[in-house]
């Protein structure tokens, strides 16, 4: 059952990953507040990156859903081997 068991991360690189978006975004956010430009400009590129962030969410999410589709998909082969060759293991009759 050990080679089942989940994969967990550090709590120290939740951590990071966490702080290091929000300091991206904040970044991001605070260099186009603090653009010369007109408010309509401003307001084009905060919701490109409103997009950005969404697409983001997106895309790790499908990454993740199918790495873990390819894990089950590859436990249920792994199954059906195992009891293939349990079932040509087994000694058949022995003819006299």
């Amino acid at each position: 059952m050990d080679q089942y068991r989940k994969e967990l991360d550090s709590p120290s690189w939740i951590a990071f990953v966490k702080i290091t978006w929000l300091v991206a975004i904040s970044v991001t956010g605070c260099g186009i507040l603090y653009l010369p430009v007109d408010l309509w400009i401003k307001g084009f590129l905060g919701m490109g990156l409103l997009l950005c962030i969404s697409s983001s969410f997106t895309v790790a999410k499908t990454l993740r859903d199918q790495h873990e589709a390819k894990k089950i998909i590859k436990q249920i082969d792994d199954a059906q081997t195992e009891q293939i060759l349990k079932d040509h293991s087994r000694p058949g009759p022995v003819a006299v």
